[in-house]
């Protein structure tokens, strides 16, 4: 069943691992570009860049994307939304998508399954994706972030942390996963109501929050319900290092060379 969403791509030139990142080259194209095209080929009636610095309204004027100018001042891309979904006066049951600019090999497809699965949750501010984990090595990995659920799908926690811990198999130096429960990965693309978006705006940092470095709970800690489903298809990294950017060119030449 579809349903009416729009994306928004928050974008900054800053970033201490790779300096002016949404603009990098990829196979004659910015990072941003890619982003945008893959946004534009899902569902979406409305797909708006929102950035801080006139080099990338430039580049992405360019590629004619629309864009909204938002504060340098902001901590997060959710607090970036926030500031374009009151600029733009979209309506509080709208359901937005935050596709982040560093994700060139983001399927489209998988932009359409949050915002389908916000729609079909009536009770949830925020929807989300997560992946099984197969190896042992991510799941002891700080850089990979888990997600617990209960029954009905909704996160119980996210952490950097290995979760859920067996306790009696994971003692004394034992590295694998859980016996009986699968462990999931989350993969950081949402979907948000614009209600929460507001909300969201006025809300202070948490504790949680400041520990993991995860800004979804901030949403958990103040009561606010994320649904996670699992996602249709696996994507692809995303880019934070020069390294990281030869990899996402090497994947997408292979995927323009396999649709050719």
């Amino acid at each position: 069943m579809s349903h009416a969403f729009r994306v928004v791509i928050p974008a900054r030139y800053a970033s201490t691992r790779l300096p002016g990142k949404p603009l990098r080259n990829l196979l004659g194209k910015s990072m941003l570009q890619h982003v945008y095209e893959a946004a534009s080929q899902c569902g979406a009636r409305q797909v708006v860049i929102a950035t801080d610095d006139d080099r990338i309204e430039v580049a992405a004027k360019g590629f004619d994307a629309e864009v909204c100018m938002t504060s340098p001042e902001h901590a997060s891309g959710t607090d970036r939304l926030a500031e374009v979904v009151a600029k733009l006066g979209w309506p509080d049951d709208d359901i937005v998508v935050n596709v982040q600019g560093d994700e060139p090999l983001m399927p489209p497809a998988l932009i359409d399954q949050v915002a389908s699965d916000l729609a079909d949750c009536p009770e949830a501010s925020i929807s989300t994706i997560a992946t099984p984990m197969v190896a042992a090595g991510e799941f002891f990995d700080s850089n990979v972030v888990k997600v617990v659920t209960d029954r009905a799908g909704f996160a119980l926690y996210f952490s950097r942390a290995s979760i859920p811990w067996d306790r009696d198999l994971l003692h004394d130096g034992v590295k694998a996963l859980p016996i009986g429960i699968v462990p999931l990965r989350h993969i950081g693309i949402y979907a948000y109501r614009v209600a929460y978006l507001h909300r969201y705006a006025q809300m202070r940092a948490c504790p949680l929050e400041q520990a993991e470095h995860l800004e979804q709970l901030r949403a958990l800690w103040y009561g606010e319900r994320i649904h996670v489903a699992e996602a249709s298809q696996r994507p692809g990294p995303g880019v934070d290092t020069e390294e990281d950017l030869v990899i996402a060119e090497q994947l997408l030449h292979a995927k323009l060379n396999g649709s050719s």
